[in-house]
């Protein structure tokens, strides 16, 4: 079962934090002042199955002080017995992310399980509206997080958490991880035997991130003269941001002959913006790509990317979460990485 959440289900009730700020009264935060367990709690103020009355009229109290309201969600979506899996996704628009969101619901659905998925747009405070809300209406969250493990886990309530995206030993929680340096090693190499020197990347990521930090360490080890004076930055992760990133690297390099997009919509802007210039692709200027859309195979020149299988990721994710929910340890290992493999085609 897939639902997803809208924004008038996020703000039902809330306790104090330091600094008058508000946050929602989660259920584990009626199971500690009651001393009784969340399903405990989840039986007296759904009033289903036994339950002594003394205990009942502590939770309910302990949920009035706290002005606690089980969600709409949890009254009416969930089916009793089953576990729900939060899945926060950073743009549904982009169409690497709902392949990702395909993996998850599969490799749920096989378990008997339900997932609620929530958009956060890229954006932080949704990222931490997120968790305050899943925290008290799923019994797990996957997702993409770009706060820090501290700031996670002061929104998170306890709920086992696995994040995409995010190596496992560059966090303390579970976790799921591409390896881009795997990825950029066949690409690069790829490239330098074609005999490209003069190399250039459209990047997405302000910062050392792992594209970026692969995409040196290549040039590096290939001998090239390139540095970070032959990286543009994409102002969004889209066609139109690879367009205008292309355009950029052009006028600051005109003399490359090869281009590495952060994603694959960034490099098939790059190829438009090239033609736009009468650069033909890939006789004048070659193109790599990074994530293995299906739309590379419809461009025209077809796209070289470095493929990630993007459902085998997500279904890595319910993985972990299961073997968190069965108190084992979660895969850190190669386990817990995805590799991309270099897809040749026509832009390189």
């Amino acid at each position: 079962m897939l639902s997803v959440l809208a924004d008038d289900q996020q703000r039902e009730s809330g306790v104090g934090r330091p600094g008058g700020a508000r946050r929602r009264a989660t259920i584990h935060d009626v199971a500690k002042l009651a001393g009784v367990s969340r399903q405990t709690v989840s039986r007296a103020v759904n009033d289903k199955g036994e339950i002594d009355p003394g205990t009942k009229e502590r939770v309910l109290e302990a949920a009035r002080l706290l002005d606690y309201r089980p969600s709409r969600f949890a009254r009416g979506l969930v089916r009793k017995g089953t576990v729900t899996a939060g899945l926060v996704i950073p743009d549904l628009m982009n169409p690497f992310f709902p392949e990702v969101a395909a993996g998850v619901l599969e490799a749920a659905e096989l378990r008997g399980w339900q997932v609620v998925v929530w958009d956060s747009r890229t954006d932080e405070a949704r990222e931490r509206e997120a968790l305050d809300v899943l925290s008290h209406q799923a019994d797990a969250v996957v997702g993409y997080f770009r706060s820090p493990d501290d700031e996670l886990a002061r929104h998170l309530g306890g709920v086992p958490l696995v994040l995409l995206e995010r190596g496992p030993q560059h966090t303390r929680f579970a976790a799921v991880g591409i390896d881009a340096a795997a990825g950029v090693e066949q690409g690069m190499a790829h490239l330098v035997r074609a005999g490209h020197r003069r190399i250039g990347m459209l990047d997405g990521v302000h910062g050392p991130a792992p594209r970026r930090r692969a995409f040196l360490a290549e040039t590096r080890r290939h001998g090239l003269s390139v540095d970070d004076g032959w990286i543009a930055m994409c102002p969004e992760h889209s066609v139109a941001g690879g367009e205008e990133g292309m355009a950029r690297l052009l006028d600051a390099r005109p003399e490359l002959t090869a281009v590495f997009g952060f994603n694959d919509l960034i490099a098939v802007g790059a190829m438009r913006e090239a033609r736009r210039r009468g650069r033909r692709v890939p006789d004048e200027l070659a193109v790599l790509g990074f994530d293995g859309l299906s739309l590379g195979e419809l461009v025209d020149p077809g796209l070289t990317t470095l493929h990630i299988d993007k459902r085998r990721l997500g279904r890595l994710a319910v993985e972990q979460v299961a073997r968190l929910r069965a108190g084992e340890e979660p895969m850190n290992g190669t386990d817990a990485w995805v590799v991309p493999e270099l897809v040749v085609r026509a832009s390189a």
